[in-house]
């Protein structure tokens, strides 16, 4: 069975791509001037609107939930890029070498997933996708304490895990939504 996820996650791994390709495309790289904060607080954003229609808010936006998951997979690795690089003053970096740390990251966070869910034993696929959404917006509030700790723990993994974290959740709820067959 985790031969069958990890095809699936590769598969909405390159759904989310080629949407960033394409706003990479009409923006540029123009979120390198992002500091993480703000990405997380993003990230906060589309979780939380994921939750507001979970439990039955009126969808006046029109997008259902799954745009909103993809949002999470990218912000993250943006995130991942930030933290790694700082922030810039401008776009600093061409879509080529945008494309290409993006896909440095979305590979780090897939290798990661693949060792959890070995040891996890695809615990993941009996998760209701709600639960999904909750461990993300858990993970952000953990990610903000970090982040006002001036990213100092105690015993706690860093930033970063929190960020590949989020992305692995929201990966497997896209999964779950079936996104995989399109990809």
């Amino acid at each position: 069975m985790a031969n069958n996820t990890n095809k699936e996650f590769e598969k909405v791994l390159a759904v989310c791509r080629e949407l960033f390709s394409k706003k990479l495309y009409d923006y540029g790289a123009s979120w390198r001037i992002m500091r993480p904060e703000s990405l997380t607080d993003q990230i906060f954003i589309k979780a939380k609107r994921i939750r507001n229609l979970e439990t039955g808010a009126e969808n006046m936006v029109g997008e259902g939930i799954v745009p909103e998951f993809i949002g999470i997979v990218n912000y993250g690795l943006i995130s991942l890029v930030q933290l790694e690089k700082g922030f810039a003053d401008d776009c600093d970096i061409t879509p080529d070498e945008a494309m290409a740390l993006y896909d440095i990251k979305a590979k780090e966070t897939l290798e990661l997933m693949k060792k959890k869910n070995h040891d996890y034993n695809e615990a993941w696929r009996g998760m209701r996708t709600t639960s999904y959404t909750d461990l993300i917006l858990t993970k952000i509030w953990r990610t903000k304490q970090i982040e006002e700790l001036g990213g100092v723990t105690k015993v706690s993994e860093g930033v970063d895990a929190n960020y590949m974290d989020m992305i692995n959740y929201a990966v497997f709820a896209l999964i779950k939504n079936g996104i995989a067959e399109q990809g």
